[in-house]
């Protein structure tokens, strides 16, 4: 590491220029280029608003930007962009031997700018990290990304980049030429399909020949989704104050085909209690679900969801609110053990199985006494037998009105 020594920077201050394609970021240190820049990013943030409403804006990194608190060092290197009103997106950068790698993105919002999040019902500042696909980049090469990446780091909050150029750790004051390439940006080499067949033999089709149809492949049915058990607590010193274990299957529309897929735990666990409500945040396998939960003194319900998945398409991103779901009475917890389909918007719908949720009320870390759901209760066995008997009724009324019917007619008849 000696070798990389003589560009240790201590003093450093940022040049940022405004492009039509993005920002252009020069870090110097007296006169010496130490760390550059050039990229697009934009930002998409989910937000509660009056009446328990979610609200998302989607907005570019401003022209104002300031990047004056980067940094250059002989092992770490910072990228920060400012902007007013006390929002920054930042990236830092480690070296190690003779590559260099990103070691998170951190974006921080804040709520209480009514110019950017109107209608906020939240003033707090609101910090997210997440960790970029940026990794063993030459320390003497830019890396280079002009596809679009859209990084989750959290449930709410989304950026994402393209036209990426970064040299984090430059060692002699000028910016490369090497370029080490995003995986996204390298050609796919297809597989070669084989045209020469030795000895191939013609064949006439006989006359009324019946051409083969090759068979359709099912789609494959998922199996049910694992049960995951999921609590949060304020500190590690406290017992959980939410408690909820449920199978999830998640189905959505993307580019007007609908797909399903199954939420499986491990995850990253994460939310709130409060008095009047509380969150549970899971994030699995580029799958974020939040479940923001509603108290009114004698019930509480599920009123918003919230799900982001990053497929092979892209971003898929849905949230609904003003839901009265999982509904039981404040102090005991809500069960349902038999499969429930809930639609949530015309483009998301959830499957949850053996659901288990008290988001209030809870003591010693443990549920307290469950109300069951409809589908568990014995009164849903009633319901076809009721329909059952109430058919039956039917049938044999009008078969006794159209043999009364018939009756009249044939006495008027007889009176001719």
């Amino acid at each position: 590491m000696s070798r990389y020594a003589a560009f240790v920077f201590f003093l450093s201050f940022g040049v940022v220029s405004h492009l039509s394609h993005g920002i252009e970021v020069k870090v110097m240190n007296k006169d010496k280029l130490c760390l550059y820049a050039n990229l697009t990013l934009s930002f998409s943030v989910t937000y509660e608003v009056a009446d328990n409403k979610n609200k998302t804006v989607s907005f570019e990194l401003p022209s104002s930007a300031s990047s004056d608190d980067s940094k250059c060092d002989n092992t770490s290197s910072i990228l920060k962009l400012s902007f007013p009103d006390g929002h920054s997106w930042s990236v830092n950068f480690s070296l190690k031997d003779k590559s260099y790698q990103a070691e998170n993105i951190t974006f921080v919002y804040n709520l209480n700018d009514s110019k950017v999040f109107p209608d906020s019902s939240s003033n707090e500042t609101v910090t997210v990290t997440t960790k970029p696909d940026i990794t063993d980049v030459g320390v003497n090469t830019c890396y280079s990304c002009k596809s679009e990446d859209t990084l989750i780091a959290s449930p709410l909050a989304n950026m994402t980049l393209s036209d990426v150029l970064i040299q984090a750790f430059i060692l002699n004051g000028t910016k490369s030429e090497n370029l080490t390439t995003c995986s996204a940006d390298k050609p796919v080499t297809p597989t070669p399909t084989p045209t020469h067949v030795t000895n191939a033999t013609t064949v006439v089709p006989a006359t009324n020949a019946t051409t083969a149809v090759p068979p359709t492949t099912p789609t494959p049915t998922l199996p049910t989704p694992t049960v995951g058990n999921y609590s949060f607590k304020h500190d590690v010193n406290s017992t959980a104050c939410l408690l909820a274990n449920f199978g999830l299957r998640i189905g959505f529309t993307q580019n007007k085909k609908y797909q399903e897929v199954n939420f499986d735990p491990p995850t990253e666990v994460s939310g709130s209690c409060g008095v009047d409500s509380s969150e549970l945040i899971l994030m699995s396998n580029g799958i974020n679900v939040s479940l923001s939960f509603y108290n009114d003194t004698k019930k509480f319900r599920l009123h918003a969801v919230n799900v982001t998945l990053n497929t092979s398409s892209g971003i898929f991103a849905q949230s609904g609110a003003n839901l009265s779901l999982w509904e039981a009475a404040v102090g005991s917890s809500y069960m349902c053990n038999k499969e429930q389909n809930f639609t949530i918007t015309d483009l998301l719908s959830i499957y949850t199985f053996s659901l288990h949720v008290q988001p209030f009320g809870v003591k010693n870390g443990l549920y307290s006494t469950a109300e069951e759901c409809f589908l568990d209760s014995d009164l849903s066995f009633l319901v076809p037998i009721a329909v059952g008997v109430a058919l039956s009724f039917l049938i044999v009324l009008v078969l006794i009105s159209y043999l009364i019917g018939r009756r009249k007619s044939r006495t008027g008849y007889q009176s001719v």
